[in-house]
């Protein structure tokens, strides 16, 4: 946005004026330093992107074939995230986050001031920062926002769920070791049955007179109870279940014994944080907050260490790569004779002062853009290859130890149909669109075989061609956060209505879908086919004599 028309007969002057982003008093120091200086330039801390939006421009729609390069929604949850901070913060402190760049704009065009954007694009800065925090840090990134929907008992809840699903099929696959006989389970099972229908009875009769938070949880601890008392103790869904056979039994047995365990401990750990003080609003912190400390540069060291500590690498993407691009754009301007107010976020100001009095110790500049696959060895990726030659390899085997083909198509269709249904069925269940919910089906006995690949991926891609989705979502999604009276249950269906996040859900339940069913063939399909073979140890001698025929085939080949 700038034009050079200076002499670059000496060299500009940089002033840098660190600001908080969400500070009153930010904006007035912008304007009376601008209006004191008259520079010849006012260079922003924003981007193309960023600025269109502050000025009130739609933002650019996701490109459904972005989602396929496998990072897109997990970006945006990085920025959604850092989004949430700063509009909690602009919140509590009365002020619109980026006031104090959009101050700078108006007054330097107000002034006739040449404006330049002088940040890196946010997608690369997010592109860079997601590949750069470790698993740990981006659990606890992704917690972050889970906090803002709930407190720590319903992420303690939801956790505690997830890991029971997982929990499940160990304890269906150790069940008779543990003392779960197959009486045992079907007992539970029917306990289940009772459960769920005593539960939506008793959901549709009280909803109408409770709160919707209330009305599910009296459903729930209705039917829990009937459950225990009418399955479990006195057995009366006993035939229903010996209809249903054993494999029926055994699953669904199993894993309400994971589930249910896994949410018990998930809940009394959320509870027991939430007593200590965990997970909750930081609303005192914030009312505690001193507006003027926001942009002391004392505080600010301290909450930049803070955030390396979090995440080193994180911390080099979002605030170190940052410093190095905008000062080599303030070096750049400096360069034509032109003198420059440079309005950054006080976080910014150290480091990019420090390249301003030293510009050789710059990195380059091509360092500091395009797309980073992230720190270490690719772990993932090795991960990716192993399963994929395991699966390949195991059919092969098989088929190289004279096992019928008839057997190994029955096989691999219990592995399709497995997969399909329930990638779907969570893709379905998180709003998606049946041509989505179908395309997520059908590819996800593949993306199984590989976790580079992801069902979720396709479904997002071909639910992105119906329904546009961009950045103003997320402010969407902060509104509705900062609604601390709202219902849970109205809250989620009301984040459901907001395009992104059910976008974020659709990826994130059909890919949950696909490990789920991969953990249940694994445990319960598997061995049902494997009785067929021998067994287990069946199984095993085939497939060591599938390599040996192999390797003799090979040796023939080759002499």
């Amino acid at each position: 946005m700038s034009d050079p028309t200076a002499s670059a007969d000496r060299e500009g002057r940089v002033r840098v004026v660190g600001t908080a982003h969400v500070s009153a008093d930010s904006v007035r120091e912008v304007e009376d330093v601008i209006e004191a200086e008259r520079p010849d330039v006012v260079a922003v801390e924003l981007d193309e992107g960023r600025y269109r939006q502050l000025q009130g421009e739609t933002p650019d729609d996701i490109e459904p074939g972005d989602l396929l390069r496998g990072n897109t929604v997990f970006q945006f949850l990085a920025y959604w995230m850092l989004s949430y901070v700063q509009a909690r913060l602009g919140e509590q402190f009365d002020i619109e986050p980026g006031a104090d760049m959009m101050a700078a704009v108006e007054t330097a065009e107000d002034l006739g001031i040449d404006v330049a954007l002088v940040d890196r694009d946010i997608q690369t800065t997010i592109q860079r920062f997601w590949a750069r925090l470790g698993p740990i840090a981006k659990f606890r990134l992704v917690g972050g926002l889970a906090f803002g929907v709930t407190d720590a008992r319903g992420v303690g809840l939801v956790v505690g769920l997830a890991a029971g699903l997982i929990a499940g099929p160990i304890v269906g696959l150790f069940g008779p070791e543990l003392g779960l006989t197959l009486s045992v389970l079907s007992r539970i099972t029917g306990g289940v049955l009772i459960a769920l229908g005593v539960g939506l009875v008793a959901h549709t009769l009280v909803d109408a007179v409770l709160d919707p938070d209330e009305a599910l949880l009296a459903a729930v601890g209705v039917g829990i109870a009937t459950g225990l008392v009418g399955g479990v103790g006195l057995g009366l869904a006993d035939g229903v279940v010996a209809s249903l056979g054993t494999f029926v039994a055994r699953a669904v047995g199993s894993l309400a014994v994971g589930i249910t365990g896994g949410a018990t401990v998930g809940l009394l750990g959320g509870t027991v944080a939430h007593l200590l003080g965990y997970g909750g609003t930081d609303e005192e912190e914030l009312e505690e907050l001193d507006l003027a400390d926001l942009t002391d540069a004392d505080v600010v060291s301290v909450m930049m260490e803070e955030f390396r500590t979090f995440s080193p690498g994180g911390a080099r993407a979002l605030i170190d790569e940052r410093d190095a691009y905008i000062a080599h754009e303030l070096v750049a301007l400096r360069e034509t004779g032109r003198d420059v107010v440079a309005v950054v976020g006080a976080g910014h100001r150290e480091g990019i002062e420090g390249y301003l009095a030293a510009p050789e110790t710059l990195p380059p500049r091509e360092s500091l853009v395009g797309t980073d696959s992230g720190d270490g060895f690719p772990w993932l990726k090795a991960a990716g290859v192993l399963v994929s030659v395991g699966f390949v390899a195991f059919f092969v085997l098989l088929a190289m130890a004279g096992v019928r083909d008839g057997f190994l198509l029955r096989l691999f269709a219990a592995w399709f149909l497995i997969n399909g249904v329930f990638a779907a069925g969570l893709a379905k269940l998180a709003g998606a669109r049946w041509s989505a919910t179908l395309v997520g089906g059908l590819v996800a006995w593949m993306t199984s075989v590989n976790p580079l690949l992801a069902p979720g991926w396709f479904t997002g891609y071909v639910e992105l061609r119906n329904t546009p989705v961009n950045v103003a979502d997320i402010g969407r999604l902060n509104d509705l956060l900062s609604d601390e009276e709202k219902p849970i249950r109205r809250l989620v269906s009301e984040m459901f209505g907001v395009p992104l996040f059910r976008l974020i859900m659709i990826v994130a339940m059909t890919n949950i879908g696909s490990m789920i069913a991969s953990v249940l063939f694994a445990v319960y399909v598997l061995p049902l086919f494997a009785t067929e073979i021998g067994g287990v140890e069946g199984v095993g001698r085939l497939m060591i004599e599938g390599a040996r025929n192999s390797a003799e085939l090979i040796w023939r080949t080759v002499a």
